[in-house]
């Protein structure tokens, strides 16, 4: 194991939990049925869809992290009809859930971080746009860069895979989610971060993409797994040891 993971995951396992039992309807979204190791709090919960897991934060009111399998075939499946109905999730508790008038008139997108375009079924792109998929995005960056280089360049090397890919998305705050900036009455953070992780089972090797959550962002080279880890403090793929 990569070193810099190992020191992670010692330090991560001193107060984590693994969600494991929280995500038991919906292993099939993580490598090997393992999802990340990641510090819990009382207001962290675990959410499955149809396709996709989120793990959510009910101080940043967003995602910690957002999980999909896609494969040749379910992109070649992915061509349903955008809804566009953003929905507040019912399954959380009102005040560690954001709501539709938290993000009007803050000029920000609803960030999709499992992207409505991987969606194979109608009832998965209605769920896609609940607000636990969500995060505040720079308008600019989430309809350029982000939905270009980033969400279209992950679909297109699925495309041409030869097995299953794990893709984990998800927001960083800085300093911290307390002291990140918010939108609405219900607080929803803003980070200052987007990250995708990409882990090709067949070849075992991983990568992420790292992006200023700004309208002024470009595209930029791709970073190592150790490199998202040791940015993010998450061992994300617990149960395998990917090549960078």
């Amino acid at each position: 194991m990569n070193k810099i993971i190992a020191c992670v995951l010692a330090w991560t396992l001193v107060g984590a939990v693994q969600a494991t039992e929280d995500f038991r309807a919906c292993p099939q979204f993580f490598a090997n049925a393992q999802p990340p190791l990641v510090a819990m709090r009382p207001d962290t919960r675990a959410l499955c869809f149809e396709a996709f897991a989120v793990l959510h934060s009910g101080e940043s009111k967003t995602p910690v992290y957002v999980a999909e399998k896609l494969n040749r075939a379910s992109i070649a499946s992915a061509h349903e009809k955008r809804t566009n109905l953003f929905f507040a999730d019912a399954r959380l508790r009102t005040q560690e859930r954001a709501s539709l008038e938290d993000y009007a008139g803050s000029g920000f997108d609803r960030g999709h971080m499992a992207p409505a375009g991987d969606m194979t079924s109608a009832q998965a792109m209605e769920q896609s746009f609940s607000l636990a998929n969500m995060v505040p995005q720079a308008p600019e960056h989430n309809r350029g860069v982000w939905a270009k280089s980033v969400e279209l360049a992950t679909r297109k090397y699925v495309a041409r895979a030869r097995g299953d890919v794990y893709v984990i998305t998800g927001p960083v705050f800085l300093p911290n989610i307390a002291q990140s900036p918010s939108i609405g009455s219900g607080r929803v953070h803003v980070p200052a971060f987007l990250f995708k992780l990409v882990y090709d089972e067949a070849s075992n090797r991983a990568w992420a993409y790292w992006q200023a959550n700004d309208d002024a962002t470009r595209g930029s080279a791709p970073i190592s797994y150790s490199q998202l880890v040791l940015r993010t403090g998450i061992v994300f793929l617990p149960a395998v040891s990917p090549l960078d």
